[in-house]
């Protein structure tokens, strides 16, 4: 990305959505009348998960007198962020998800050398994949990661496959992301109004700003509106908005392993089965995250219980690399996530006058994404400075 401007390509650039919305009136107005009723702010963010969290803290790092809300529908941290595994490590899939997963590696570094006490840990990681893939392996991971090749094995990992290896790797942490988001949030509180409880049931924009409607009827004008939905991207008050953008949504399974990890348990990682098992240390117990291949499905209706089939899966999958491990998988976690087209995060203007900016659909990595993903969902602002990386 260019040190300055908004940059084009899947993560930023123009409009994409539908043209402006909202009365004549109120577009000549905004936002030097605070519209027909209700409050003002300079910046809208509308979702408090991790991302959101993080939004309203890059544009108050740029710009400290900057005036910013942060709505949700539920508490702060409620939806995929309460859910998330929380594993960050350094690869992608792509040219992009590589520079986002870079950048956020070094906002999280630096925000833990500060921070020591917050909710981040940093641990050892093994990446098991067949032989024939350490090209593609070295080329998704960052060179952050040095990969090299190990005879020794996890011990909760069993006999690889025949043909596989294993390499291990730096710059793998996790985080118990909802704690660590109410952490930061209540941190923000005496410079960023939270709106818990309060849905957005509309919005609109014109060249003088953007107006939303709340819960109850009561608006709050913006001059600028940033749109961090998770999952949600079919709410009526931004489903047209968002469309055209691509994204799906699919169902996220995780088993919970009840064994102990020890001290020095690293994370697994299953390279050819895009899954991981993480040692969830603050919780006394493993998890087990594999890929479920249910699209479109709806996070309102989403059952947060695990069905027999997704036992049957998980169970299967892991009695391949970590059989002493597959019996003790009884419970777990369903939700959901956002993905962009590719696999690549998206962070839009949706609006010709760039009032309006999508920032999600991380493909599963909300929170390994989420620190790059603020800076570029700021970059779209244009009254705030644009440094190239997620500053801490």
């Amino acid at each position: 990305m260019p040190a300055t401007g908004p940059a084009t390509g899947p993560l930023s650039g123009a409009a994409t959505g539908p043209a402006a919305t909202g009365p004549a009136a109120y577009r000549a107005t905004a936002p030097d009348a605070g519209g027909p009723t209700g409050a003002r702010t300079g910046v809208a963010v509308v979702g408090a998960g991790i991302l959101g969290v993080l939004i309203a803290r890059e544009i108050l790092t740029r710009d400290p007198a900057a005036t910013v809300t942060v709505l949700d529908r539920d508490m702060i941290g409620s939806g995929a962020t309460r859910r998330s595994a929380g594993l960050h490590f350094p690869r992608g899939a792509n040219d992009t998800v590589r520079t986002l997963a870079a950048e956020s590696e070094r906002f999280y570094a630096d925000l833990h050398t500060a921070r020591p006490d917050l909710p981040i840990h940093p641990l050892g990681m093994t990446v098991l994949a067949p032989e024939s893939a350490e090209e593609r392996l070295r080329e998704v991971y960052l060179p952050e990661a040095k990969l090299r090749w190990t005879a020794e094995l996890p011990p909760v990992v069993g006999p690889l496959p025949e043909n596989f290896g294993a390499w291990e790797g730096d710059g793998c942490q996790y985080a118990d992301v909802h704690a660590l988001t109410q952490l930061l949030a209540a941190e923000l509180r005496p410079r960023v109004s939270f709106r818990e409880g309060v849905a957005v049931t509309s919005v609109a924009a014109g060249p003088g700003g953007a107006r939303l409607t709340l819960t109850g009827g009561a608006t709050l004008t913006a001059e600028h509106v940033v749109i961090a939905p998770g999952p949600w991207l079919a709410e009526p008050a931004w489903r047209d908005l968002v469309a055209p953008l691509g994204a799906r949504v699919k169902k996220i399974v995780a088993l919970h392993i009840d064994r102990a990890p020890d001290p020095g348990d690293r994370a697994v990682v299953l390279h050819a089965e895009d899954a991981f098992l993480l040692p969830f240390h603050h919780r006394g117990h493993w998890l087990f995250s594999y890929t479920c291949r249910e699209w479109d499905v709806d996070p309102a209706a989403v059952d947060p219980a695990l069905t027999a089939g997704h036992l049957r899966e998980a169970r299967a999958l892991l009695t391949r690399y970590a059989p002493d491990l597959a019996a003790h998988c009884r419970s777990g976690r369903v939700f959901c996530d956002a993905y962009g087209p590719g696999g690549t995060p998206l962070v839009t203007a949706l609006d010709p006058y760039g009032r309006l900016v999508f920032a999600g659909a991380a493909s599963g990595s909300g929170y390994r994404l989420a620190p790059a993903l603020a800076a570029r969902a700021a970059d779209l602002i244009p009254s705030l400075p644009s440094p190239r990386k997620a500053t801490t």
